[in-house]
């Protein structure tokens, strides 16, 4: 090994020397060469930058992965300069299972259906958020790191420098006051002049670096608009992930009354309301017609002609169209969204549909396009 005893001996006395004078400057009794207000205001603005920077990237990575170990885990694979394998998420993860499930369950039985469609919506969700947490780990977080691994390390570093020239330079004063002699003194002068020289350029080449954080603001920014219109689209897909499956769901309890031991739907005579009381009693429930003129209350669906159908003396609900709806044929209201209309049920009815009453007009719509008010 090549030891120079020497080298670290000085080294070690011009550390100490440093240090020391660094304590007498602290404690006022030592002379400082102090750096013009700019040079000041660019040194704070860099260090603001630099706290700031390094609060947003670790909130954001809180922000995209919560789990800390998962974090650690990406952390060190990122170390190793490895691919970090791909993570299950939570959405995907409650997709599968609702899926194997709803195999059990039965997936012809409303709940197994429904547990399927809620599934699928929830693996989408899934993939969706996988997209998000890609996009904004190459858009918003990889600049923050670059930054905070490149450029403020390059800058810590010249501010070093610039320290160290600093304080060379401030001994250098103390010493050429000391001189009593007039070779003591040139040789002082001569040594200053070459310290000062050495300080004004460390000086300018760590000023250019800290007004380059101008630039770094402004790249910041840029990436800040990428990560935005990331999240928003991630949470636009979102939205209509769960409009799409809140229209094949629906809003009507009703949609969800049936008999918890059967998959079968419960029989003509067992009306709709006396179901609901027996399995959500604190639900309320749509009337329905107790008969219907020249038709049997175990008429089917596909016979019942609205126009023929008279409303119940009492108990019919108002209902707002959530979306708009286009009749597909004459026993069907056409519906626009935020309207209000009256709504009741017959027996044989799906439970999906419900009679609607406009004014005059008068037909089958669909609960899924409806939110009933109490």
């Amino acid at each position: 090994m090549d030891f120079n005893v020497k080298k670290l001996a000085s080294d070690a006395g011009v550390f100490f020397s440093r240090a020391m004078q660094f304590t007498e400057e602290k404690l006022g009794q030592a002379e400082k060469t102090e750096l013009d207000a700019h040079f000041e205001n660019l040194l704070a603005r860099a260090d603001c930058t630099k706290n700031w920077t390094e609060k947003i990237l670790r909130q954001t990575e809180v922000l995209l992965q919560p789990n800390p170990s998962a974090r650690v885990e990406e952390f060190l694979y990122e170390k190793l300069d490895r691919k970090v394998p791909s993570r299950v998420t939570n959405g995907e993860l409650l997709a599968q299972y609702m899926t194997e499930a709803a195999n059990d369950f039965g997936p012809g039985t409303p709940y197994g259906k429904t547990l399927i469609k809620v599934g699928e919506t929830q693996r989408r969700l899934g993939a969706a958020e996988r997209d998000f947490i890609h996009s904004a780990s190459i858009n918003f977080l990889t600049p923050l790191r670059n930054f905070l691994e490149g450029d403020w390390r390059t800058i810590s570093k010249e501010r070093r420098i610039l320290q160290n020239c600093r304080l060379d330079l401030d001994a250098c004063k103390a010493r050429l006051k000391k001189a009593k002699a007039a070779e003591a003194k040139a040789a002082a002068e001569h040594e200053l002049r070459l310290t000062q020289t050495e300080f004004d350029r460390q000086a300018e080449v760590t000023r250019l670096l800290l007004e380059g954080i101008s630039s770094t603001h402004v790249n910041h920014l840029r990436c800040l608009h990428e990560f935005v219109e990331s999240q928003t689209n991630y949470y636009a897909q979102c939205y209509q992930y769960m409009l799409d499956l809140q229209k094949q769901l629906g809003r009507f309890s009703g949609t969800f009354v049936g008999n918890a031991e059967s998959a079968s739907p419960p029989p003509a005579a067992t009306s709709p309301p006396a179901v609901a009381a027996a399995t959500l009693p604190a639900v309320p429930t749509i009337p329905v017609v107790p008969t219907i003129a020249g038709v049997p209350n175990t008429v089917a669906e596909s016979v019942l002609n609205p126009n023929e159908v008279k409303p119940p003396a009492s108990g019919t609900r108002k209902a707002r169209v959530l979306y708009d709806y286009e009749a597909a044929d004459s026993t069907e209201l056409a519906l626009l969204a935020d309207e209000m209309i009256t709504v009741y049920s017959l027996p044989g009815m799906d439970p999906d549909w419900l009679i609607g009453e406009r004014g005059n007009q008068k037909g089958k719509v669909p609960v899924t396009y409806l939110e009933l008010l109490s």
